[in-house]
């Protein structure tokens, strides 16, 4: 595997936010990070691909998705050394997979699928479609948001990964989600911490991102 899509080893949790767009993901990972004390790691495709709109007008294409996977990769494995025992993932290359799957007519470039494969999470956030759907310049298909998540479910199905389904208010997914991830937390010992190395506490909190923001 290339070693820009390959993932550092860490003695921490690491917790994947899955699932379509507009469905709360980046508000979950900022809920997680702060009530955990630690980081969560940001979506770079959303960066990634406002500068290409903002600069060229032109959406995701198929040569982009392996650069958004490095770039994705390069954040997490930056992170999972800032991290309080768990790290809380805006997304992961599985997701990518699925995106060029659904988008490409069922391509998958080789390197990519071999680090989705490869790559390890301890659990999967499974964001429903019962939030509404917010427009912005890069999201679209908001009426193929049921088609959506069943690829996301059915890939998550097809890599056997631990997951939870997460339905409801903020309130209601929180609470799931800090249920399952402490349960985790119960079962493993001696984690890494080092968030007392963090200088910068709106980065270690993820600022930056409004808090309202729905992915």
């Amino acid at each position: 595997m290339e070693n820009k899509l390959k993932q550092e080893k860490a003695n921490i949790i690491k917790v994947v936010l899955f699932g379509p767009e507009s469905t709360g993901k980046t508000t979950l990972s900022q809920q997680l990070a702060r009530h955990y004390n630690t980081v969560w790691v940001a979506e770079y495709a959303r960066e990634y691909l406002q500068d290409k709109w903002n600069n060229t007008r032109k959406t995701c294409e198929n040569s982009d998705l392996i650069p958004i996977a490095e770039g994705q990769m390069r954040l997490e494995n930056e992170l999972a050394k800032k991290a309080d025992k768990v790290l809380l993932c805006d997304t992961d290359l599985l997701e990518t997979k699925v995106y060029s799957q659904e988008y490409y007519g069922g391509f998958v470039d080789p390197r990519l699928d071999e680090a989705a494969k490869v790559n390890q999470y301890d659990l999967y956030l499974l964001t429903y479609i019962d939030t509404p759907w917010e427009a912005d310049d890069l999201r679209d298909r908001p009426e193929q948001r049921q088609e959506m998540f069943d690829a996301f479910e059915k890939a998550l199905k097809d890599h056997n990964k631990n997951y939870i389904l997460l339905k409801g208010d903020k309130k209601t997914r929180l609470d799931k989600a800090v249920k399952a991830i402490d349960k985790l937390l119960q079962e493993r010992e001696d984690l890494d911490s080092f968030s007392d190395n963090l200088v910068d506490l709106d980065f270690h909190l993820g600022a930056g991102m409004d808090s309202n923001y729905i992915d």
